[in-house]
């Protein structure tokens, strides 16, 4: 059920899920240290009106190990390739959830003829570090991946997410539910999803440098509340961060012909996916209309 196809990229073997039929085919990229199937609710219901892709990056989840992190250029190359041979004909639409958003407009830049419409998903965007505080932008820049397993944090961390999502997933099946946390957030899981988000400011160079965003139908779904599943994962601060970040969100689409910010007040970052699947669902739907 969670280990799906595997297809042959040059640096090793990625799986897919495909369900449903129809086009144009929309395809999930998960936020990062997420797998595909973590948006498997949202993919079943997606399969019910168009093709629905999810998948693994190079790395993460049920694909083949990698060194991580890796560049966008990669990310989006394993995609292209992935899509392929899988013969998952575009052009697509993109959901693209935080460190996914910020990889599915890459994407979108580089081969804008394969894509028909993006939905981001309180999306990482590269003019984030000008929306921060000083000092914490600074602390972006400065970030060494070290700094990131400190072992008297890192055990009680993959603790806390293991508790926060067993109660986001509970009404999932418990085979499903089951695989994909001890997976994920087993010690080597939990260290590649710090690492794979782990070079964002070498990530923003490149999609600065890869272009415009390319003049498709585009819905950024911000998220402007906490998730009441983990709550003890919320840092002080969260609602000046949150209008940090619309704000970053209204400028990015003000420069788009055809895009729009919807604000999201009851849901959470991590959790907007499985909190609001209504909204992220009218989304695609517009964007697909569109």
């Amino acid at each position: 059920m969670f280990e799906g196809d595997r297809y042959p990229v040059p640096d090793g073997q990625l799986v897919l899920h495909r369900a449903g039929a129809g086009g144009p085919a929309v395809v999930f990229l998960a936020g990062g240290g997420m797998y595909g199937l973590h948006y498997w609710s949202l993919h079943e219901r997606v399969a019910e009106f168009t093709t629905s892709v999810r998948y693994d990056r190079l790395g993460t989840g049920w694909s083949d190990p990698v060194p991580l992190p890796r560049t966008g250029t990669q990310v989006t190359d394993d995609l292209r390739e992935l899509l392929r041979a899988a013969d998952v004909n575009g052009p697509f639409v993109l959901v693209g959830h935080s460190l996914g958003g910020l990889y599915a407009r890459h994407y979108a830049k580089r081969f804008p003829e394969a894509v028909a419409g993006l939905v981001l998903l309180d999306p990482t965007h590269e003019n984030l570090p000008a929306y921060l505080p000083e000092e914490e932008a600074r602390r972006l820049e400065e970030q060494n991946p070290a700094d990131l397993f400190p072992a008297d944090r890192v055990d009680a961390m993959r603790e806390l997410y293991r508790k926060a999502f067993g109660r986001a997933f509970a009404g999932w099946p418990a085979g499903l539910r089951d695989a994909l946390l001890d997976r994920n957030l087993s010690p080597d899981g939990f260290r590649r999803g710090l690492l794979e988000a782990s070079n964002l400011w070498a990530l923003f160079a490149e999609v600065r440098e890869a272009g415009p965003d390319p003049d498709v139908p585009l819905i950024v779904l911000t998220a402007m509340g906490v998730d009441a599943f983990a709550e003890e994962l919320t840092p002080p601060g969260m609602a000046e961060r949150n209008e940090r970040k619309n704000r970053l969100y209204d400028d990015f689409v003000a420069a788009l012909p055809q895009g729009e910010n919807r604000r999201i007040t009851d849901a959470g970052h991590s959790g907007l996916a499985w909190v609001r699947p209504d909204a992220v669902l009218q989304a695609i739907h517009d964007v697909l209309e569109r």
